[in-house]
């Protein structure tokens, strides 16, 4: 853990990272899982189901909780369809409880013998960052700096859904930073997935571009903005984040699904490359909308990034060519989810994790640790 204020702070994970919202690629759907009872009760056999949104059970689902029978519209419809679920979904669990372990082994491997090709890249520079962006964070820590005022800086994609854009690093930066991410993606090392969307990018912190880079992008820059932007959401008390790049491609991922992020405030760059469509697409806050059309779709633009609450439904529409580089920073504050978790809406029951772990803390007074999923 590098962060100035974090230090000598511990971090911990809910114990539900091993049972919300693990994700069947095949179905496109978030699922609870506990074991093969309750995933057929849930998703596979006709009974009552409430709604998205009529109760806890259908929130802890997740994005998109459905009514009964969800894996059968959506194509499980034999026992063997079921079976391999079930196998994914063990599996699943099985690697989320071993990721600590593995992610230090891969970052050990990679700090011996990866050779970067940008050394600059790993070191956060002012002229790396856009003039209105360091204009932007400049303004907004003056003593009189307001929203009104910072406005004149940032575009305002939707005061409703407090959705911003804004450049934030400069063309030669970005073109830096792809040609050292296509190099390490070309090289042998290890590499682990960001998350079970997204099976194409990189870790920054197992690259060794989180303290260096994200750290003070976040501490410095980002969240002098975020306090004005996002009060209500922790914006002025950001300790901890997740840094990841995902790449989508014809070969690869080449959408991404509906969901939510496991953070109170989100910032999703675009680094670039040739590519064609593959929009973000926003709905409501935590909430499927009824009507898809409402949906509010924005395109990529290189360089820019777009800061939007975890909580805020979103996707990308299919990508027609080309290739999509987009590093995504989710940004979280203890104060805000130490009272309830983002991903199971309960209060956290905390385990034992490394570096910033799910943004959690233990605080004088809190519960102790459980026993439960313990990451090994």
């Amino acid at each position: 853990m590098a962060a100035s204020e974090a230090a000598g702070r511990r971090f911990f994970r809910c114990a539900c990272y091993c049972t919300e919202n693990l994700f069947l690629s095949r179905y496109r759907l978030h699922v609870r899982f506990v074991g093969e009872q309750q995933l057929r009760q849930d998703y596979a056999q006709v009974g009552p189901r409430p709604l998205c949104g009529s109760s806890a059970e259908a929130e802890r689902a997740g994005p998109g909780a459905q009514p009964p029978k969800i894996l059968e519209s959506r194509g499980c419809v034999t026992p063997e369809d079921f079976k391999e679920v079930l196998s994914e979904l063990e599996l699943e669990v099985q690697r989320r409880k071993q990721m600590i372990q593995k992610a230090e082994e891969r970052k050990a491997i990679i700090a011996q013998l990866y050779k970067p090709v940008q050394p600059r890249v790993y070191t956060l520079r002012e002229p790396f960052l856009a003039p209105e962006f360091v204009a932007a964070a400049k303004y907004s820590l003056t003593p009189n700096a307001n929203l009104s005022g910072l406005l004149r800086y940032i575009e305002v994609i939707s005061d409703e859904k407090k959705i911003y854009r804004l450049q934030i690093f400069t063309k030669d930066y970005c073109r830096m930073l792809l040609q050292e991410l296509e190099h390490f993606e070309q090289s042998d090392m290890p590499k682990g997935r960001p998350n079970t969307m997204n099976n194409h990018g990189v870790l920054l912190h197992e690259l060794g571009l989180d303290e260096p880079l994200v750290t003070p992008l976040r501490e410095q820059y980002l969240q002098p903005l975020t306090a004005l932007l996002y009060p209500d959401y922790g914006g002025g008390r950001l300790d901890s984040h997740r840094a990841f790049v995902v790449k989508y491609s014809l070969d690869g991922d080449v959408d991404l699904s509906y969901h939510y992020d496991n953070a109170e405030i989100t910032l999703n760059i675009s680094l670039g490359r040739q590519f064609a469509e593959g929009n973000l697409v926003f709905g409501d806050y935590y909430e499927v909308p009824k009507d898809e059309m409402s949906y509010l779709e924005l395109p990529n633009l290189p360089t820019y990034g777009v800061l939007h609450r975890g909580g805020q439904l979103h996707g990308a529409l299919p990508l027609e060519s080309g290739e999509r580089w987009n590093l995504i920073i989710w940004m979280r504050a203890s104060v805000i989810r130490n009272l309830m978790c983002p991903m199971c809406k309960k209060p956290p029951q905390l385990v034992e994790d490394e570096g910033y772990g799910d943004g959690f803390t233990l605080e004088e007074g809190d519960p102790q640790t459980v026993g439960l999923c313990t990451l090994t």
